[in-house]
């Protein structure tokens, strides 16, 4: 696996990564066996970069991911965010940046995953009631305690990372990034490299659509929440983005590929700074995901595609409530 490095920090993780998050919630019924064996067989194939959040679950993905490396911490690149509270319930409190939230959220991340050291801490949301240079101060003490490595935001604006990164180098911008989602092209790339900041694409197979696996709201498992949460899973929006889907295909066939791993290889060619981390909690998808390191496209296949999956093509908003994006 090709290796890329997040940050002027030089933080080496492997070029595709791996996005925990349906294995404990919001994508269907949970198997934590399998959950980590896949995680376990991503190792042996060269991911390094595990994502995760005290959120998911919520609390309930940071154990399993931490049970499933218990043995291999050294060959992990172990990341996660805090910012989005929630209760033992699964209600939502509501987005928290207060310093000594952060502090007391870093820790109870530790204990739950069973390690000393977070190697990349992400405030998952930016919280606009406190200041972005005191919430990333009470993360810099993180990192002078030696409880973090490196420091990331999630989709934060570009006002914002410019003041964050002011107070602290930040390694990483989680962000959603993929065929369907391209809004970071416009500003926020431009910003992360100017500043030598990282991106990590979260969603980069468009929470599945980009596979062409889902062809209607009948393809997702029980329970699966993306036809409540997401608009472009609502019908109307589902069928246009389907239709935009299979535009993938023809060049997929061309190169003997899965529409999926077609995908992620867009991403990949979009620059070594850019790292997709691709959710998947089950070892047959992994490994076809991490295929998608070998595609190789030409000039001609990405002018494809982004004429065929334009700017603004994707039927429908990311999620249902788009104020806490882009802060």
């Amino acid at each position: 696996m090709e290796t890329r490095t997040l940050g002027t920090g030089g933080l080496p993780v492997s070029a595709i990564g791996l996005g925990c998050m349906g294995m404990s919630e919001f994508y269907g019924p949970r198997d934590d066996a399998e959950s980590i064996a896949t995680i376990r067989r991503a190792l042996e194939l060269g991911v390094t970069l595990l994502d995760t959040a005290d959120m998911y679950g919520p609390f309930t993905n940071e154990r399993l991911v931490g049970e499933a490396i218990r043995d291999q911490r050294a060959g992990v690149v172990l990341a996660t965010k805090f910012g989005n509270e929630r209760r033992p319930d699964g209600s939502f409190v509501g987005i928290n940046g207060r310093p000594a939230y952060v502090r007391e959220a870093c820790d109870a991340s530790l204990r739950r995953l069973g390690v000393e050291h977070i190697d990349l801490y992400y405030q998952h949301r930016v919280d606009l009631t406190v200041p972005i240079e005191d919430t990333v101060g009470a993360m810099a003490e993180l990192v002078s305690a030696g409880k973090v490595g490196h420091l990331g935001l999630s989709e934060a604006s570009s006002a914002t990372v410019r003041r964050a990164h002011a107070v602290h180098p930040i390694a990483a911008l989680q962000v959603e990034y993929s065929l369907f989602t391209r809004d970071p092209e416009a500003s926020l790339l431009p910003t992360q490299r100017e500043l030598g900041i990282g991106l990590v694409a979260y969603s980069p197979l468009g929470r599945g659509l980009l596979t062409g696996r889902i062809r209607s709201a009948a393809d997702l498992p029980e329970g699966d929440s993306r036809a409540d949460r997401f608009p472009r899973f609502a019908p109307g929006n589902l069928e246009r983005n389907v239709e935009l889907a299979d535009r993938v295909r023809a060049v997929a066939e061309a190169h003997g590929a899965t529409p999926g791993q077609v995908a992620l290889a867009w991403v990949l060619h979009q620059g070594a700074d850019i790292v997709p981390i691709p959710g998947t909690k089950r070892r047959s998808y992994l490994e076809e995901n991490v295929g998608a390191a070998s595609c190789s496209l030409t000039a001609s296949d990405l002018a494809t595609l982004d004429a065929a999956l334009a700017p603004g093509a994707a039927a429908g908003d990311r999620y249902l409530d788009m104020s806490t994006v882009g802060r």
